[in-house]
């Protein structure tokens, strides 16, 4: 004759069976947390997500070239003069067909990507002294695109205008990127 179990030992055996099943399951969820967690953006990477950059000191036909994530940016206060040139064009002749008045949120202030949309080379117009290339805007000198005074590109192997990043004015004078 076989001996009956008493009446609580089957829930203690449940008790063991879920109390080792919460535990292992707690245990593997600390274990694979920093495989997790090594995957989220480093701190450097999230301080650099965004930049503030005061533009006052910026004359007419001069320009700023700023570090963000890692890529140039090319901030430059446009004349008069340079504002007319770029709309003047005519939009259905470019390679990379975009108004003026779509590229830039101030009429004064062209804000881009200073990397060339051919092999990523950085081009020459920021300076004064920088040769702007024929159109009087930005020069490729690695391969010879040749970009206007709203950076699109209108003669070389370039397929596209240099970027305009995501941007915003604070204040009048404070400019956000990304």
């Amino acid at each position: 004759m076989t001996a009956e179990p008493k009446g609580d030992d089957g829930t203690r055996r449940d008790f063991i069976y879920i109390a080792t099943g919460a535990f292992a399951t707690v245990g593997a969820g600390i274990a694979t947390w920093p495989f997790i967690d090594q995957m989220n953006p480093a701190a450097d990477v999230l301080a650099l997500a965004s930049l503030e950059v005061d533009i006052s000191g910026i004359q007419p036909g001069h320009a700023l070239t700023v570090k963000w994530r890692g890529k140039p940016v090319f901030i430059r206060h446009r004349t008069p003069d340079e504002v007319q040139q770029a709309r003047a064009v005519n939009v259905a002749d470019l390679r990379d067909p975009v108004r003026d008045e779509d590229r830039v949120q101030q009429a004064e202030w062209l804000i881009v990507v200073g990397i060339c949309t051919h092999l990523g080379c950085i081009p020459l117009g920021v300076k004064e002294t920088d040769p702007k290339g024929d159109f009087d805007g930005y020069f490729c000198p690695c391969h010879g695109s040749h970009y206007d005074s709203s950076a699109r590109v209108r003669k070389g192997p370039a397929p596209r205008n240099l970027e305009v990043p995501a941007y915003e004015f604070l204040t009048p004078t404070l400019v956000k990127i990304g």
